[in-house]
């Protein structure tokens, strides 16, 4: 018999929710706008009855548990903060204890990142795996880090914010205030910013007008191609991410690394170099030990079964909770 999961995840657009089976198939998804909510009670009412309408469609009794991605969610009171910036709703959300009251199962809320990581553990290519870090490259860098199959969560439940480890001290500003941070070179945008700076050094600055329409697909596409600039522009960012990576390897020890995100569409433009640089800049007692990998996880489903995947682990750790 199949069980079923429920995977959400909550962006400042968008809330994507699907309904996924134990073998790690999205069968039905819906969509809700995040922007059109401005009460707590509002949002989950609605994230609530659009469960109910999954359930329905699938002629479900019941699911087996819940799993939130969320910005600035917080897993040890499984509740996003207050005042979450790209939110409309400026209050606290409290999804465990109002949708774990609701559908009478786990309710498991972590960011996008940790949520990633367990979707790789329990549907992609980290299932035989012990330890291991996941790191998302999109708007910004995140990662997730397991250690003995567990997501190293600290004492506040935010440990493992490598998307802001300083690579270059007084280098480019982050939205943290701080100068140098790897999102600001390894994230999309910093990729736009490496590609400008290329540009630039050949003496073929972009254009007002080119450098605000620059999009990191468009410098990833090129570098497929082989376009000078675009391959440069990949290359400073292997280079900081197989620095940022090293370090994180010397502190966890992982079998392997993985990638997800839209930046690793890049393919071997990407991954070529950062191998290079990866292992230049690794730990002797690690080199040629640790795989970098990209995530095997279907990149437009990766966020909703990483989601899912949160509450299945909640499930596998407690199968009596409800």
């Amino acid at each position: 018999m199949n069980h079923y999961s429920i995977g959400i995840d909550i962006g400042g657009t968008n809330t994507d929710i699907g309904l996924v089976s134990d073998s790690g198939q999205v069968v039905r998804r819906r969509r809700l706008p995040t922007t059109e909510y401005h009460t707590a009670a509002d949002y989950m009412r609605a994230i609530g009855d659009t469960i109910q309408q999954l359930m329905a469609e699938q002629k479900l009794p019941s699911i087996r548990s819940i799993g939130i991605g969320a910005p600035n969610g917080n897993p040890q009171s499984g509740s996003i903060e207050a005042d979450t910036p790209n939110l409309n709703i400026k209050e606290s959300i409290p999804f465990r204890e109002v949708l774990g009251e609701r559908f009478h199962v786990p309710v498991t809320l972590d960011n996008d990142a940790n949520a990633a990581a367990i979707g790789e553990m329990i549907y992609g290519g980290a299932k035989e795996l012990r330890h291991f870090i996941m790191i998302t490259m999109g708007t910004g860098i995140g990662s997730g880090i397991v250690i003995n199959r567990q997501i190293l969560h600290g004492s506040t439940g935010t440990a493992g914010e490598l998307g802001h480890a300083i690579v270059q001290p007084e280098g480019r500003l982050c939205g943290c205030g701080r100068k140098g941070c790897l999102e600001m070179y390894a994230s999309a945008r910093g990729i736009c910013q490496n590609y400008m700076d290329a540009a630039a050094r050949v003496h073929q600055p972009l254009t007002a007008e080119a450098a605000q329409t620059l999009t990191c697909q468009m410098v990833g596409e090129a570098a497929l191609t082989g376009n000078p600039i675009a391959v440069a522009a990949y290359d400073t960012t292997a280079y900081w991410l197989g620095i940022a990576l090293a370090n994180a390897a010397a502190f966890s020890a992982p079998e392997a690394i993985f990638l997800m995100g839209g930046p690793t569409r890049a393919g071997e433009a990407l991954m070529k170099p950062l191998k290079h640089y990866f292992e230049d800049n690794l730990l002797f007692l690690y080199k040629n030990r640790i795989q970098l990998r990209f995530s095997e996880l279907n990149l437009n489903e990766a966020a909703i079964l990483g989601a899912a995947a949160l509450g299945e682990a909640a499930t596998s750790a407690a199968p009596h909770a409800r």
